[in-house]
């Protein structure tokens, strides 16, 4: 196995610059700002220009791809993935069914390829019944009202029960508690699983950082041991993890089994849902569903460009392959972003993230009061923007004289990883205070006739996203569980005032939480611990912590 790990410690030269890198074009991108407003406000305007024209054309895009996600997310959800997976059980048979018929079903013909391809090369394709699903569920200290509605999720798919394996992974710094919920819960799930195994995951483990990766790794290397036991070979494993609050549309074990089975090159590829923050969704404050909502289009958008699509929280993997790179990394706090680069460098470039259009359900962010809502959000969204340090990680391997992927390749994929660091970190900012920098700080701009119509230019441009907000507005609503009985009809009146906080939102979050990570990552005072985000269920008669 070639060395996936990312380094601990002092690092060399080399990695630390591309550890600067990200940061220094960030503050880079605000600073010349400031410094062409000064030496030539009319240069400012150009450059504020260029970045708002190639906003609207990433906008553009997006807003095909939001429509399209969804209307796929749609289409995903009505079809019988339990009676396609049956259908590979018996290719011939079942093809008698679809040829010379019309039929509406969505994705039939693709279907029907498969069904082809399963008669013609039978050897090259596992059969369902041999097919398991493993399921781990990281814990720290979430209560059981957390971790048991999550587990009833996985029970009530529509996967036959006796084919899940199910680890819940929970931390022994956790305290007591935990284990006495843990035990509490296999005792309740006792029979309905395949297996419900528990797994403790020790405390201070060596060459680690505090946090997901470390955590469910040891669970895998459980289950790696429990498998040989039983007898069950790797290759007939899928691997999902869970974080305590993640609920899976109950067609997705179906619906996975079934892409593990219809792709050859199975091994080289993981499998990714869709992540909608909505299980909580009306009880949050409008800041943060805002933030939730952006947050699950953009996984909504991700979906429909398969070719950028990265590996997000909840995700499934190979048992075999995972065995093969010891699963995932301990040294980070971004282990479901950076596996995709574990993944992509182990296999040399032969590596794909296929998309699976069914939801995994997981919660916003909520505390048991405001201000520690709105602070959880921040600790939430830094954390995932620290996904820049997979930057040192992905160019050090590309600008190596050893490297085991194509360069072009590899450095297509690095330039749109910065880009999309940078992009989240200034262009907020540019947008919304760039037409008026030149002008608060350059007197001389003042008589610059561009300098002065550029706020209106960009306030135009303004209006014009607004379009696009009302595509969000729109598709938001669509996409909203039922209200809550405890909330009255004006709740909904709230749920379309809040958008006007996505500016603020994008600029006190969004932005500010990836400065922040990359600044500390370009001085070195690396976030190496996984702050658990502190979330609270609400219920109609009290709440309690998770």
């Amino acid at each position: 196995m070639s060395d996936l790990e990312i380094p601990l410690g002092k690092r060399k030269l080399k990695y630390r610059l591309f550890e600067i890198l990200p940061g220094f074009l960030s503050w880079g991108a605000l600073v010349l700002l400031v410094v062409l407003s000064i030496v030539n406000p009319l240069a400012a305007g150009v450059y504020i220009l260029l970045v708002t024209v190639t906003l609207l054309v990433k906008a553009s895009g997006i807003a095909v791809h939001t429509f399209a996600g969804s209307s796929r997310l749609q289409k995903a959800q009505t079809i019988n993935w339990k009676e396609r997976l049956k259908d590979l059980q018996n290719p011939k048979k079942s093809l008698r069914k679809y040829k010379g018929r019309v039929t509406k079903q969505a994705g039939i013909s693709t279907h029907v390829e498969n069904l082809e391809k399963l008669i013609d090369t039978p050897d090259n394709f596992p059969h369902p019944n041999s097919i398991y699903n493993a399921v781990i569920i990281a814990t720290y200290n979430e209560a059981y009202e957390v971790l048991q509605p999550t587990i009833d999720s996985v029970v009530n798919t529509t996967y036959d029960n006796q084919h899940i394996i199910l680890v819940l992974a929970y931390e022994e710094r956790g305290g007591p508690e935990t284990e006495v919920i843990a035990k509490k819960l296999q005792e309740q799930y006792k029979g309905v699983f395949k297996s419900f195994e528990l797994v403790k995951h020790p405390d201070h483990m060596k060459d680690e950082v505090r946090g997901k990766g470390g955590n469910i790794t040891f669970a895998g290397q459980y289950l790696a041991g429990w498998l040989e036991k039983a007898n069950i070979n790797p290759n007939d494993v899928i691997v999902t993890t869970l974080d305590s609050d993640n609920r899976p549309h109950h067609t997705y074990f179906d619906y996975v089994t079934y892409e593990y089975i219809v792709h050859e090159n199975r091994k080289h590829l993981s499998y990714q849902p869709v992540s909608l923050f909505l299980n909580n969704i009306w009880d949050v404050p409008a800041p943060m569903r805002v933030v939730a909502t952006g947050n699950s289009f953009w996984n909504i958008i991700s979906s429909m460009r398969p070719h950028t699509l990265r590996n997000f929280a909840s995700h499934s993997q190979p048992m075999s392959a995972l065995i093969e790179m010891d699963f995932w990394s301990k040294r980070t706090i971004v282990e479901d972003g950076h596996q995709y680069w574990r993944s992509y460098f182990h296999f040399n470039g032969d590596y794909e993230v296929i998309p699976i259009y069914v939801p995994i359900y997981q919660d916003a962010v909520l505390s048991d009061t405001y201000t520690k809502t709105l602070k959880a959000q921040f600790i939430q969204l830094r954390r995932w923007a620290y996904g820049a340090s997979d930057v040192p990680y992905v160019a050090t391997r590309i600008f190596s004289r050893t490297r085991s992927v194509s360069f072009w390749a590899g450095l297509s994929r690095l330039v749109r990883l910065l880009d999309g660091h940078v992009t989240l970190a200034v262009v907020a900012l540019l947008i919304t205070f760039g037409g008026w920098v030149p002008l608060l700080i350059n007197g001389e701009a003042t008589r610059s006739v561009a300098a002065n119509q550029l706020p209106e230019v960009l306030s135009v441009v303004q209006r014009v996203a607004m379009i696009g907000l009302l595509i969000t507005v729109f598709l938001s609503f669509k996409m909203l569980p039922p209200r809550p009985s405890r909330y009255k009809r004006r709740r909904t009146v709230w749920m379309v005032l809040q958008w006007v906080l996505m500016p603020v939102t994008s600029i006190c979050y969004s932005a500010a939480a990836a400065l922040y990570s990359q600044t500390r990552l370009m001085l070195g005072v690396y976030l190496d611990r996984f702050d658990v985000t502190e979330k609270v269920t609400v219920t109609p008669k009290k709440s309690s912590k998770k």
